[in-house]
């Protein structure tokens, strides 16, 4: 069997093949830790702005607790071709009237099996990248999309 090789790639394109990733695949497997145990499972993110994910949850699933515990979590997407992105970031607790209107108006199944924006179960996290790194199948090496520390170092530099 001979070995596929992976089209060469303009780095200057993989922003955009990232964000393509990312809007073709409904059901990204979000990462979080349970004490030393990692912890995988699908999600279906409410709305998506750029890499900036929200997700909604329930408060009497295990992830609410093991989110509180530590906020740091992977987004793991996947197209179809097998090219990935992966999102690394913190979960904050989406609290702003506005956006959980906006989010609620725009998800009718979510309207649907809660019934209300105020059902006390209903949480929804904002999932802030720190971290975006995209790699196409067979490539074997990840593009950096987005990186926070290195952005902070570009950041100070030009100051």
């Amino acid at each position: 069997m001979t070995k596929p090789q992976p089209v060469p790639l303009d780095p200057a394109q993989v922003p955009e093949l990232a964000h393509k990733v990312v809007s073709e695949d409904r059901f990204p497997m979000l990462a979080t830790v349970d004490g030393e145990q990692p912890r995988l499972r699908p999600v279906s993110p409410v709305k998506t702005e750029g890499f900036t994910i929200y997700v909604a949850n329930l408060k009497a699933y295990h992830k609410t607790q093991e989110i509180a515990a530590n906020p740091r979590v992977e987004l793991c997407y996947m197209d179809d071709g097998h090219n990935q992105v992966r999102i690394t970031g913190m979960a904050d607790v989406v609290t702003d009237r506005a956006l959980l209107e906006v989010i609620w108006a725009n998800n009718p199944l979510m309207r649907h099996y809660l019934g209300s924006i105020d059902n006390p179960q209903l949480i929804i996290y904002c999932i802030r990248p720190t971290q975006v790194r995209y790699m196409q199948e067979w490539a074997l090496e990840y593009f950096t999309v987005l990186d926070e520390a290195l952005t902070a170092d570009i950041s100070a530099s030009s100051d």
